[in-house]
């Protein structure tokens, strides 16, 4: 059944299904291609062709707002580099400046406010100059984030206050703006060994964008699997949100199939077909919670 004919899924009020693009394949096409057969009119942007968003230049850019319009997807999030797993807290900060810089430009084209950061892994410091560089450092991103119409989104991924609520929370008093929330992955703990539901219940409320992944394993030995197959209790932590009055995008990272920060890529049909196949699975399981709702 194609996805002008398939009966719409039945999600939670204010619920919008999406899912980040070059999880589906590495080529602007494939993940057009991926949204497009799921009925999806969101996408999350990270590389597109090989290339993060910050990097196009302005032809390239210009083709993906194109493109975007004539498939008639709407961007719901950018997902950047700013003090990920790759920029530890040693590296240069101009270079986060400069990205968000060009991201305030680019995100007001295409639609967005929201761009993914994280919160800088440490590279040799000790404790208290760690947290004194990363509260330093998002402080100033956060004003500038501001000033340009953007909230930036800090996801329980790499970094100083990536793995604890509390930490996520001195992170959000100390920098003291509504440009400044939380994404809350509902997977990422199995790679980086803690339990990502149980944050849940002290950060709730400060969650603006939700990514959906679920995994079994180990750190040393993670296997991520379907929506609701693996251990991250993620319509658990769906249900949680909703009944703290969250509204917004579950924007799908399958990981299967598809991980580009891991080199690990897929070209053509199967990659494109994987990601489908997680987005019905999501929708099933957003419908029966849709139903609860209702």
């Amino acid at each position: 059944m194609s996805a002008e004919t398939r009966p719409s899924p039945v999600l939670p009020p204010g619920i919008e299904l999406s899912g980040i693009g070059d999880e589906a394949g590495t080529s602007l096409d494939e993940q057009i291609a991926a949204l497009s057969a799921l009925g999806w009119g969101a996408i999350e942007l990270r590389t597109v062709d090989g290339t993060a968003v910050a990097d196009l230049d302005e032809n390239g850019f210009e083709r993906l707002l194109a493109r975007l319009a004539d498939a008639g997807l709407g961007a719901v999030c950018v997902d950047s580099r700013i003090a990920d797993w790759a920029r530890p807290i040693t590296t240069d900060f101009a270079a986060d400046l400069r990205e968000l810089d060009i991201l305030g430009e680019r995100c007001a084209r295409l639609g967005t406010r929201f761009v993914r950061v994280m919160s800088y892994p440490n590279d040799g410091l000790d404790e208290d100059a760690w947290r004194g560089e990363v509260l330093r450092r998002m402080r100033e991103l956060t004003a500038r984030a501001e000033d340009a119409g953007l909230v930036l989104l800090h996801e329980n991924c790499a970094g100083w206050a990536a793995t604890r609520a509390d930490r996520m929370r001195t992170l959000l008093e100390h920098v003291d703006s509504p440009a400044l929330r939380l994404l809350f992955d509902t997977g990422n703990g199995v790679a980086y060994d803690y339990e990502a539901y149980d944050l849940l219940p002290e950060i709730a409320p400060y969650v603006a964008h939700v990514h959906v992944k679920d995994a079994l394993g180990t750190p040393d030995d993670t296997r991520y699997t379907l929506p609701g197959r693996g251990r991250c209790r993620v319509r658990d932590a769906l249900r949680l949100l909703l009944d703290h009055g969250y509204t917004g995008v579950w924007s799908i990272e399958p990981h299967i199939n598809v991980r580009p920060h891991e080199a690990l890529t897929t070209t053509g049909r199967s990659g494109v077909e994987a990601f489908v196949a997680y987005g019905r699975e999501l929708e099933r399981l957003a419908g029966g919670l849709g139903r609860g709702a209702a």
